[in-house]
C-alpha cells in the first residue's frame, strides 16, 4: 500500500512591496544644475572608469600612469618636486615609489647635486612599460572625441589647463 499523503495548507506568497523607481530625467538636480564642480566631477567619473579599465591590462593605476610619465619625462628629478607637481601628499608618494621600485619600473638613485635627496628614474622595464600605458591613453583619449567632437575636447582641455 502507498504511504499516505498528509494534506498541507498552502499559503498565499507574500509580494514584497518594490520601492518605485524614479526615471532618472525626472530627479530634479536642484542648485546642483547650476555647479560646475558637480558636473565635472561626474565627467571625471566616466573618464577614469574607462581610462583604470584601460590601464588595467598592465596593472596600472592613473596615479601610477602620471608617476611614469613625470619621471619619463624629467629623469633625475627629485621626490618633491615629482609630488608638488602632481600635487601628491609625501607619504602617499613615497608608498607608491616603494611599489614601483619593488616591480622593478623606476629607481630611486643618490642625487649628485644634494645627497639627502634622490633622483628619481625609469628602469628599461619601465620605459617598456610607460610606452605600453602611453599607448593605452592615447586610445582612451581618442575614445573621447567622439562623445564630445573635437572643438569641444580642445576647448575643454585648454580651459581646465589654464586653471590648473
Amino acid at each position: 500500500m502507498p504511504p499516505a499523503k498528509r494534506a498541507t495548507a498552502t499559503l498565499p506568497l507574500r509580494k514584497t512591496p518594490q520601492p518605485k523607481r524614479v526615471s532618472p530625467a525626472v530627479i530634479d538636480l536642484g542648485v546642483l544644475n547650476e555647479h560646475l564642480g558637480y558636473f565635472v566631477r561626474r565627467f571625471q567619473v566616466a573618464i577614469f572608469q574607462d581610462f583604470i579599465r584601460r590601464l588595467s591590462r598592465i596593472d596600472i593605476s592613473p596615479a601610477q600612469f602620471s608617476v611614469l610619465v613625470i619621471i619619463g619625462a624629467n629623469e633625475g628629478l627629485s621626490q618633491s618636486e615629482l609630488g608638488s607637481t602632481l600635487g601628491i601628499e609625501r607619504a602617499r608618494l613615497v608608498r607608491m615609489l616603494h611599489l614601483l621600485d619593488k616591480r622593478g619600473l623606476t629607481e630611486r638613485l643618490p642625487s649628485s647635486a644634494d645627497g639627502r635627496r634622490h633622483a628619481l628614474r625609469l628602469t628599461r622595464a619601465g620605459q617598456t612599460t610607460l610606452k605600453q600605458a602611453k599607448a593605452l591613453a592615447a586610445q582612451h583619449e581618442a575614445s573621447l572625441l567622439p562623445k564630445l567632437g573635437p572643438e569641444r575636447y580642445r576647448q575643454m582641455l585648454d580651459a581646465l589647463r589654464a586653471v590648473s
